[in-house]
């Protein structure tokens, strides 16, 4: 046996190996980016709805968060950059909606303050919230275009405070129809999916955003695959890029819920749904929507290093795609 001091030191090396290998084709991605006028995608958010630490908690987790505010994860949030056109637009409007949308106004250096449009998925806190920002109380925002499915139209128009954004044209609400692609601009193109989700005040949708050259699946928020009537492995094999709802890694880590009444897919249920996949097919995969229990915020964690072994990806803050 070796001594645990070996073991450790091994341990870090092959973390540090599996992340970079995990990271090369981002890099190199990047790199494209940066030398060209393509569209391009960043991950501005990558925690559960209630951010990382979360309010109340006293797990470990998240009293080192607590502790140093340089650990706090952000909410799960996408933006996209049209460098031709000079526009932006967020994938959620989230309670960090605030330093998210700083960080997507200065990727495209103009002074535009606020994005070009908002396509919200669902109803729920982490998703939407970050709207109330766009009120008097705050910016005044002056009809920011908001993309929506009818049942997430109808609770804006009808709710308060959210129906005084829609009065006072803060925000103007477009139509979205599930399936039906909308042309954000001459580059870009997105197309809303209905998905299986707890849906108290509206649908939920996945959305597949599509560039000139690459197309990325995001589904931040599902029940378990099998109740989707799509195949997720066939959904995947449609697109370049995957962002996978991994808001548990199993089921031990919650252990004062009713684990039935928040029937996300765990990461290692997908994981098995993929294990005979290609390693082009894993690769393709990217855990995001992480709960502030899940391991998988921790890049160090084991967790972290056996989802990268396994030839599949975690979402982290400001990596970009190009589109």
């Amino acid at each position: 046996m070796y001594p645990q001091s070996i073991v450790r030191w091994i341990r870090w090396c092959l973390t540090v190996l599996c992340t970079l290998g995990g990271l090369t084709h981002l890099t190199a991605q990047n790199a494209k980016a940066l030398k060209s006028y393509d569209p391009y995608l960043i991950v501005l958010g990558t925690a559960q709805d209630a951010g990382a630490p979360q309010i109340g908690c006293q797990k470990s987790c998240c009293t080192k968060r607590f502790s140093d505010p340089t650990l706090k994860k952000q909410v799960t949030s996408l933006g996209i950059v049209d460098p031709v056109t000079g526009q932006t637009f967020l994938l959620e409007a989230t309670p960090d909606i605030i330093l998210q949308n700083r960080e997507l106004q200065q990727e495209i250096k103009t002074n535009a303050p606020l994005p070009n449009g908002i396509l919200l998925t669902h109803a729920h806190i982490g998703h939407y919230s970050g709207l109330q920002f766009l009120g008097k109380e705050a910016t005044n925002a002056t009809k920011i275009p908001v993309y929506v499915m009818p049942k997430m139209q109808r609770f804006l128009e009808e709710n308060g405070p959210w129906s005084q954004l829609v009065a006072e044209e803060n925000i103007r609400l477009v139509p979205m129809t599930a399936e039906v692609a909308v042309q954000l601009t001459p580059q870009l193109k997105i197309t809303p999916h209905l998905v299986p989700h707890r849906d108290e005040f509206s649908e939920t949708v996945a959305y597949t955003v599509e560039g000139p050259n690459t197309s990325v699946l995001f589904i931040p928020d599902i029940d378990k695959w099998e109740r989707w009537s799509t195949h997720i492995n066939a959904k995947v094999s449609e697109v370049d890029i995957a962002f996978l709802d991994a808001t548990f890694y199993n089921a031990e880590e919650i252990n004062n819920r009713d684990i039935s009444q928040i029937p996300h897919p765990f990461v290692i249920e997908t994981m098995k749904r993929f294990e005979d996949a290609s390693d082009s097919e894993k690769n393709k995969i990217h855990f995001i929507h992480l709960n502030h229990t899940n391991p998988l915020l921790d890049p160090n964690s084991d967790a972290s290093n056996y989802v990268i072994s396994n030839g599949f990806r975690i979402a982290r803050k400001s990596m970009k795609i190009p589109l």
